[in-house]
């Protein structure tokens, strides 16, 4: 399939990239994502461009490809570590929720917590993934109107990107990712999608 070899362009000068890119895909083979069921490996492509875009380092945008995979894939941070070194490795940390934490609600909250303690390359890498999943739920909201007001875990989710805005403007209110993922809140309330008419 194409989307296994696929590279964008803005990596062909970042190596580490590259290889994140490269142990990732792996890693997150066979998943798919809820928004479009695009192969999984679109998210953190698009988490990468993101900050790549407004002028990240490249240990940033590696962490950015890294960041869903000890989530999500049998790997830990100190194998992240050996790979990618410790600056990717601790980015990768900081954005993994503690799996010990059972309540949806108290487990973002620690999450959120973990973030604004982790400095600023973290908050980036928060708030591009947080731009990139308003864009999934907007997606998703166009393929099923009812989603919110059908699953509270939904709700759930959308209250959670809510307090993600707010941690992150007391941290880097001016941060370019920061803004734009209050545009994608405030454009999803105001404009919300509708379903494509046949």
């Amino acid at each position: 399939m194409e989307g296994d070899t696929f590279t964008p362009t803005f990596m062909e000068d970042l190596p580490q990239a590259r290889a994140a890119l490269a142990f990732a895909r792996e890693l997150h083979r066979g998943q798919r994502r809820e928004s479009d069921e695009a192969q999984f490996i679109l998210h953190p492509l698009e988490v990468a461009a993101l900050l790549h875009n407004t002028g990240h380092r490249e240990p940033v945008v590696a962490a950015g490809i890294l960041h869903d995979t000890v989530e999500k894939a049998p790997v830990s941070v100190t194998d992240i570590d050996r790979r990618f070194g410790p600056e990717v490795a601790t980015l990768v940390a900081a954005m993994t929720e503690d799996p010990s934490i059972e309540e949806f609600a108290e487990r973002k909250a620690s999450l959120r917590h973990q973030i604004a303690a982790a400095g600023p390359d973290a908050s980036s890498v928060y708030a591009a993934d947080k731009v990139a999943k308003v864009r999934e739920l907007r997606a998703r909201l166009a393929a099923n109107p009812s989603l919110l007001e059908a699953h509270a875990h939904e709700r759930a989710r959308l209250d959670h990107y809510r307090e993600s805005l707010v941690t992150l403007e007391h941290i880097t209110p001016d941060h370019p990712l920061v803004r734009q993922l209050r545009f994608e809140l405030e454009a999803l309330s105001a404009l919300p999608p509708h379903p494509a008419r046949g």
